[in-house]
């Protein structure tokens, strides 16, 4: 049994590797253009995401401005997940419908790139960032599963991995991340 599921597993997270691999690639080649593009400017990536995400956004943060797989300059981006404090003010005194959109409006500027995740495309508060980045002349990524929704049509870029599983949705939004980060590293590398 415990094998059986272990096969099983690995043929859908390779299946669904396959199916984003037969797809249009150009989406994922243009949000590194965009990170690359604003890096070289000075600008900065401001990246987030809920559960899941969240981690991947930290992730790709920290290989940014640490390092992927080359020596090169210090990259400026920011997980807008990991600062306790600032999620739970603007959770209480606001909605959790703003903890993106409120440091958005703190720390983006003109020419940075906002990038938001979400598995389901339905998450409100990425929506809501994706939103306030545009008005603010920031250019938008996203990241989906499922059919990308409302934060799919929220952003500039919308990288689409249609599956409804979660678990795999995930899998392979980490080798889209790896890949744009060793895209993006070979500019500067």
């Amino acid at each position: 049994m415990s094998a059986d599921l272990v096969r099983a597993t690995l043929s859908d997270t390779i299946a669904l590797h396959e199916r984003v691999k037969a797809a249009d690639p150009q989406p994922i080649v243009d949000a590194a253009a965009a990170i690359s593009e604003t890096m070289r400017r000075g600008g900065t990536l401001l990246i987030f995401g809920n559960g899941g995400s969240a981690s991947d956004a930290q992730h790709v943060a920290a290989e940014f401005v640490g390092r992927f797989q080359r020596e090169r300059r210090a990259l400026a981006a920011i997980a807008l997940t990991a600062d306790t404090s600032v999620l739970t003010a603007i959770g209480n005194d606001y909605t959790f419908d703003r903890v993106f959109a409120r440091q958005v409006e703190a720390l983006g500027k003109r020419g940075d790139v906002a990038f938001g995740i979400s598995t389901s495309g339905r998450s409100p508060n990425i929506v809501a960032a994706l939103e306030t980045a545009r008005a603010r002349g920031l250019q938008t990524i996203a990241l989906t599963g499922r059919d990308g929704g409302a934060v799919g049509r929220a952003a500039a870029i919308h990288i689409n991995v249609p599956s409804d599983a979660t678990a795999r949705v995930q899998e392979v939004h980490r080798t889209v991340l790896h890949i744009i980060c060793d895209i993006v590293e070979r500019a500067f590398a």
